[in-house]
């Protein structure tokens, strides 16, 4: 459902007016291209809501921007999503090659420090989770969803600090988890303070909260909304669903990201820390939850940034309020002014939104197609590409980064048909397929270094 990054055609288009026939020439993207002195990374991080960097885009604050989307569009690029192999559902690439897998932009400051797993008992498994028709199968009761990732030694050491990344994976069935997952809010009690859970259910009880009089259920139901922290059940199923009859995790999403955080602290205790956490799509949704989860239940010393891409709605008013009580805790939202993706579930059901909102518009950009494919106006590396060349609404398109618009066809068809870019360019060669000792042609099986191994 993203875009996906390129792994050998890097073309460069002019960035000048579109031309009858577009110049195709080579050009990478550079995420740490900005030389210049910037804002201090407390501030890229959110820390005055970015204030005076959003219009137009801080050049740092763009190129962190779209290295956070490299990250979500790595889970895209690295996930098994053939039904026909024994490995359907899991990650490619292992964590000590992954970034030079996806090809990554300086891929060598980044190092996987944990891979992350949904398990089979989400509420609606169908909607998210992919299973190999192999009898053979590396695992049915789990999929691979994320990971975390830190700067190396030696790229800390030479910025300052040691920045920690979560991100995570959306869906690669297109829209079906839309009419799948359902809408229904559900109380956030599991990631609250239990002191918090209290408070909120003497609130609704009845006891000492009202004037005495009646209400309609209507009234109660937006009172409720007001006072008591929802998440969108599918959401919450995702993070915290175990399954203890799992032979490869039995440890929800939310026990291994919490675990292998706490780990990372206490490795690098003494250095300055930092976590953003990511997301596409419904990916964008567990960064969310993800990140008030942490800052809710311990960390509030270090600053925690939320970049999403293309969010639905994750949860209520409360939920909202919630998340503003935790100063630490920042969330941008990069939405696209005509996907419709990120207005879901809605105002009428009790959602609101969420973080501060960068809007941006891929009818500005002179290479994509008039598209009328609602897929496209939600493709992530048709974002990335927007961002990358944004000058607000009023100013004109213009790349201020080196960045590849060959990307955006990774797993679309956006771009315009003058740009010589092949659509959904993406896939192993041959779709794994190779010729065995016998002649026979099967699917190739990964390398060991490549095969899942158990973490939790």
């Amino acid at each position: 459902m993203g875009g996906h990054q390129s792994k050998a055609h890097k073309t460069q288009l002019s960035v000048s007016e579109p031309k009858p026939a577009m110049d195709t020439t080579t050009q990478t993207q550079s995420t740490d291209s900005t030389t210049e002195p910037g804002p201090a990374w407390s501030a890229l991080l959110g820390e005055n809501n970015w204030a005076g960097l959003l219009d137009p885009l801080d050049l740092h604050l763009l190129t962190l921007i779209l290295r956070c989307g490299d990250f979500c569009q790595g889970t895209y690029d690295a996930f098994n999503n053939d039904a026909n192999s024994k490995y359907a559902g899991s990650s490619r690439y292992g964590k000590a090659s992954f970034f030079d897998k996806v090809m990554l932009q300086d891929a060598a400051n980044y190092e996987i420090a944990s891979f992350l797993y949904a398990t089979a008992l989400v509420s609606v498994p169908e909607a998210f989770l992919l299973h190999s028709m192999s009898r053979e199968s590396w695992d049915r009761e789990s999929n691979w969803i994320g990971y975390i990732a830190v700067t190396t030694d030696e790229y800390s050491k030479s910025i300052g600090r040691r920045e920690i990344y979560v991100a995570w994976r959306g869906t690669t069935r297109n829209y079906e988890w839309v009419n799948v997952l359902g809408a229904e809010l559900e109380s956030a009690a599991p990631l609250l303070k239990p002191d918090t859970v209290n408070n909120k259910l003497k609130q609704t009880s009845g006891d000492g909260d009202g004037d005495g009089g009646t209400s309609s259920s209507d009234e109660e139901e937006d009172d409720e909304n007001a006072k008591v922290p929802k998440v969108m059940r599918g959401w919450l199923s995702m993070y915290i669903s175990d399954d203890p009859k799992s032979a490869f995790t039995k440890s929800s999403a939310r026990v291994q990201l919490v675990t292998k955080i706490n780990e990372l602290r206490e490795k690098y205790k003494g250095e300055k820390l930092s976590i953003a956490l990511t997301g596409h799509s419904l990916g964008a949704s567990l960064a969310v939850v993800s990140g008030f989860d942490l800052v809710e239940n311990g960390i509030s010393d270090i600053p925690v940034a939320a970049f999403v891409f293309g969010c639905p709605q994750v949860g209520n008013k409360a939920f909202k309020t919630r998340i503003g009580q935790h100063p630490n805790l920042k969330i941008m939202h990069i939405r696209n002014k005509i996907d419709v993706i990120p207005h879901y579930p809605g105002r009428v059901l009790g959602y609101r939104y969420i973080g501060t909102e960068v809007l941006i518009d891929t009818r500005k950009s002179p290479y994509l197609k008039d598209s009328k494919d609602t897929g496209d106006w939600h493709n992530l590396q048709a974002m990335l590409h927007i961002v990358a060349g944004w000058n607000g609404e009023k100013g004109e398109f213009e790349l201020k980064v080196k960045r590849s618009v060959a990307l955006v066809n990774k797993s679309c068809d956006f771009l315009k048909t003058e740009c010589s870019v092949p659509a959904l360019w993406w896939v192993e060669k041959n779709k794994g397929m190779l010729r065995d000792e016998n002649g026979e042609w099967v699917l190739a099986p990964p390398a060991d270094e490549d095969l899942p191994v158990p973490e939790y």
